[in-house]
């Protein structure tokens, strides 16, 4: 083997401070890493589902659990649509692959959470039923945002919501093992939020997007989260009876959801939306965007409550 410089083999008295920094600065990280968690993606042989108290599931969370479960478990769709979009993209379309399974472990984590605390559910039945109620057009190859820019800057939309809304739901279950599934999701949530933002960045040297254009997408998006997907997850998620309502079942959900947002969680979003749409996330559009996303929660929630 090439000889070393002659530095390294020097004695330890020759650099003690150099030496006893770095034999410090390895034992400072050998005992965070021994108390941090790690990393690695959990699955669901980590959820210690044996401890399930289906007691301590209320009413109310058992419905927005089963139609959140619909909306996760059809990850694949969203998977192959973006694989479609961004085909030229192996790496990224990897990186999509691996999402859609993420998604889809979502949705079987909170299904089976569903069918412990309603012995009576069957969750496979119930995502059928919303399969032929909802479906997006997979087969599509260009982004339905006009730019793949657009389209990453619409899914950061996305995930901005799903982490706020898993972390209110976590922060307002009383039954452990729900509260762990919950806890474990919103961090996945928000990984995907980097993982796309990142993509983003990139794309955006290629496809260069306005930030009025980023607001328009962003705000679009956002006033997409009362469409067919989440009425018919609630429909299909909880039975309902008679013909779907998309109306009704929209209200039903979104007077239950909505219920268990706190202020911090829409400052996070408001941050996260800010640094998607390319402003300050710190700066006045961002705290305006946190103050805002706040009250339209309160009002929707006050809204919806009415009309269910």
């Amino acid at each position: 083997m090439p000889c070393a410089s002659p530095r390294k083999w020097l004695p330890l008295q020759a650099a003690p401070t150099k030496a006893i920094v770095a034999i410090a600065a390895a034992w400072l990280r050998s005992v965070l890493l021994s108390v941090m968690p790690h990393s690695r993606n959990w699955t669901l042989s980590d959820i210690p589902w044996g401890q399930f108290q289906a007691a301590r599931v209320d009413a109310d969370v058992l419905k927005v659990v089963k139609a959140a479960a619909m909306v996760e478990r059809n990850g694949a769709d969203y998977g192959r649509y973006l694989c479609n979009v961004f085909a030229d993209d192996p790496t990224f379309c990897d990186l999509a692959r691996t999402w859609a399974t993420e998604e889809e472990q979502h949705g079987i984590a909170l299904g089976r959470c569903a069918e412990l605390a309603d012995p009576n559910y069957k969750f496979d039945s119930a995502f059928q039923q919303f399969r032929d109620l909802y479906q997006i057009p997979v087969d599509a190859t260009a982004s339905v945002r006009g730019s793949r820019t657009g389209e990453l800057c619409a899914r950061c939309v996305v995930e901005t919501g799903t982490s706020s809304f898993y972390s209110a739901l976590r922060d307002g279950v009383d039954e452990p093992v729900l509260k762990a599934v919950c806890a474990k999701i919103a961090a996945d949530e928000f990984r995907h939020y980097k993982l796309f933002l990142n993509a983003m960045q990139r794309y955006s040297t290629q496809e260069p997007l306005s930030v009025a254009a980023r607001l328009r997408i962003a705000l679009g998006r956002m006033n997409e989260a009362d469409d067919d997907e989440l009425a018919s997850a609630y429909f299909a998620g909880n039975a309902l009876p008679g013909p779907y309502d998309r109306n009704a079942s929209a209200a039903a959900y979104s007077a239950r959801a909505f219920g268990f947002y706190r202020q911090r969680h829409t400052k996070r979003a408001g941050h996260m939306i800010a640094q998607a749409v390319g402003l300050s996330p710190d700066g006045v559009f961002g705290q305006l965007m946190q103050k805002v996303m706040w009250l339209v929660i309160g009002f929707m929630g006050r809204r919806f409550r009415t009309a269910a």
